[in-house]
């Protein structure tokens, strides 16, 4: 089922409010996913932008052109949908603001808890006149591409981090302006002089990966694997910069829906959950279930967990002998053997 904020976006063409761009027209769509209906008289090429690997094929899947990075410029107009990720919302304005012709039209939608509103007060405190409307428990906003946009460019373009002087990463990304405190864990109980094949199941952008070949250089192969595009070319910068000899493959993977074809001695991974909000056991079950189907016999997973999530059960059905490393306040740190 398609969340409000989709609807909430295309409202305002809808119901007539603004006129929906016809035949000929290209419009951007950032933030795209699955799950629209496009307004009566909608005519225009849509081309829609989703670098998360399991939105992007929902997308394909529903026949719509689709690409991870943004691609082309003159466009007549642009669509966003936000996220919760204020840099993410923000660094969408300034590439639609960059990429559409003067005077187009840039639509932008979501639900408080995307931060929608404040969103757009930045967007009219920069002296953009700004139409909204609220719909579906969320607002859309729209205004027109102005002459002068270097005002609001400088304001909202996304500034890539530097975290601890050795990575890069930008807003939008897990983590992307500190090292993990969990990841940071599962580092200081990696392998040391470990030869075999690793893989890194969301690979984020590489902190991980980046710290596993530091201690075991003689690895035989990483390879990194990530839902999120623009974490995984994070990570191919990362890898380059820290640790260039080694042999890395990288894969934009589903790893909940997509096979993992090759074997590994090793896997590691810090399944994704939110601090703050409500954990979800059953996306790292998941993985886990992938990482023993992706083991060599006698191959190890290693993960890092919130101290609450109950991955025990699942590593007990799934491998012949499972226990914990190490636990903090916070996080623990599970192994399991294939």
């Amino acid at each position: 089922m398609s969340r409000d904020a989709l609807k909430t976006l295309f409202h305002p063409f809808a119901s007539g409010t603004v006129a929906v761009p016809g035949e000929g027209e290209r419009i951007l769509f950032l933030g795209a996913e699955a799950g629209f209906s496009l307004p009566e008289g909608f005519g225009a090429a849509l081309n829609a932008v989703q670098g998360f690997r399991p939105l992007h094929r929902h997308l394909l899947a529903q026949r719509i052109e689709t690409t991870p990075e943004i691609e082309g410029e003159d466009y007549d107009g642009a669509l966003i949908l936000c996220t919760k990720h204020k840099g993410e919302n923000e660094g969408n304005v300034a590439e639609a603001l960059s990429r559409v012709k003067l005077g187009g039209l840039i639509v932008v939608a979501g639900g408080k808890e995307d931060g929608i509103q404040p969103l757009r007060k930045r967007v009219e405190g920069l002296g953009v006149s700004v139409e909204h409307m609220p719909k579906y428990h969320g607002v859309a906003f729209w205004f027109g591409r102005p002459e002068e946009i270097a005002p609001l460019l400088a304001k909202f373009e996304k500034k890539p981090a530097n975290v601890e002087g050795r990575f890069v990463a930008e807003a939008g990304m897990f983590s992307f302006d500190r090292v993990d405190a969990g990841s940071e864990l599962l580092a200081s109980r990696l392998p040391t002089d470990f030869t075999g094949d690793v893989a890194d199941f969301g690979a984020g952008w590489g902190y991980l990966s980046v710290e596993m070949a530091a201690k075991s250089p003689k690895l035989g192969r990483i390879d990194l694997y990530e839902a999120d595009h623009a974490s995984l070319e994070a990570a191919k910068a990362n890898m380059a910069r820290n640790c260039p000899s080694i042999g890395a493959r990288y894969f934009w993977h589903d790893l909940t829906g997509e096979p993992v074809r090759d074997k590994y001695d090793l896997v590691i991974m810090n399944p994704p959950f939110h601090e703050g909000h409500a954990a979800d056991p059953a996306l790292g079950a998941a993985l886990i279930k992938t990482a023993a189907s992706a083991l060599r016999g006698g191959g190890r997973l290693m993960l890092v967990a919130n101290r609450g999530l109950p991955y025990e059960p699942v590593l007990a059905e799934h491998f012949k002998e499972h226990g914990e490393t190490c636990r903090n306040a916070r996080f623990k740190v599970l192994w399991a053997k294939k």
